[in-house]
């Protein structure tokens, strides 16, 4: 009984941190709940320059990044099968697409990747989320430099949000964030 009134707070700490380890989920849970979406208030606009990325479909037909633009909402990640991080939050995305693609148009580029991996995970995992290899340079405005990045684009282009890292795709706060920002 002693051992636990001294160590009981590192016990609990530990306890905490292995629930975070073995379900994803509540990490993803816990940032959204402390960390929820937010709009970036002096948003950056890409260019022409930015959105020229040629994509070869894998689950969908090819098409330019260019020809997205104007039309509705861009979710565009960065990801790669290689990245538990992107793995982690690919469930969420796949919910956020089954219930959002008419206000959104996804784009997710498998970076660093062989064509058959990206093809064997999404078969294996049963994603429908559109998905692409980028087969065109991508300029350093939109090139992450950690996987996965997402950006939410408007239909003009403007960054609406950034995010370097995991997030649960598939909240509440997403969906209103959406439903506000959409037209």
């Amino acid at each position: 009984m002693k051992f636990i009134k001294k160590n009981g707070f590192f016990i609990l700490a530990m306890a905490f941190i292995a629930v975070l380890y073995i379900f994803p989920s509540v990490k993803l849970k816990l940032k959204d709940l402390f960390f929820p979406v937010a709009a970036i208030e002096n948003a950056i606009t890409l260019s022409d320059e930015d959105y020229d990325i040629q994509l070869k479909g894998i689950n969908v037909p090819d098409t330019n990044l260019k020809d997205l633009k104007g039309n509705k909402l861009v979710l565009l990640n960065f990801w790669g099968t290689w990245c538990p991080p992107c793995r982690e939050e690919w469930p969420t995305i796949q919910k956020l697409h089954d219930s959002k693609k008419d206000k959104i148009d996804f784009v997710l580029i498998a970076m660093q990747d062989k064509e058959e991996d990206v093809r064997a995970f999404l078969k294996k995992n049963n994603y429908s989320a559109p998905v692409y290899i980028a087969e065109s340079p991508i300029t350093n405005h939109v090139l992450p430099k950690v996987f996965p990045t997402t950006f939410l684009l408007d239909k003009n282009g403007r960054i609406l949000l950034k995010e370097d890292g995991s997030k649960d795709w598939n909240s509440k706060s997403v969906h209103e964030f959406i439903d506000n920002v959409s037209p």
